[in-house]
């Protein structure tokens, strides 16, 4: 079974460099964790973090679909996996960038949660 257990990761670079990175990461709507980790994950996988949109692609192409056979054989380098164990591992990525979305989404006041209505809405619309 895959491990998806979080764990922390340190590092040390000079403040120039953590100045920098929190920088970007706030331009991004990201925390400096998922931005570092966003970062080491694209360069892992060779394609870059489109600053525009916060999504990984390298020529415009749907995020997440022109990487997905290599994503996929990392995940089964190391042995075999079940199909939710597959699923599990290369989703928890999107399930990552969706949360901080949203985050981002609700401060901006762009969109609001209300449990009553059954979840997220516009803003603007009845969400009341």
């Amino acid at each position: 079974m895959a491990d998806t257990e979080r764990t922390t990761v340190r590092t040390q670079v000079p403040s120039y460099q953590q100045e920098e990175w929190r920088a970007h990461a706030d331009d991004l709507g990201m925390s400096q964790s998922e931005f570092v980790r966003s970062m080491v994950q694209a360069g892992r996988h060779g394609f870059d973090l489109d600053t525009e949109s916060g999504e990984p692609g390298s020529d415009g192409a749907t995020p997440g679909v022109d990487d997905l056979e290599t994503r996929l054989l990392d995940v089964l380098d190391e042995e075999p996996h079940s199909w939710e164990e597959i699923v599990g591992s290369l989703t928890e990525d999107l399930e990552d960038r969706l949360e901080t979305a949203l985050q981002r989404l609700q401060r901006e006041g762009r969109i609001q949660y209300n449990g009553r209505r059954g979840g997220y809405a516009v803003t603007g619309t009845d969400v009341d």
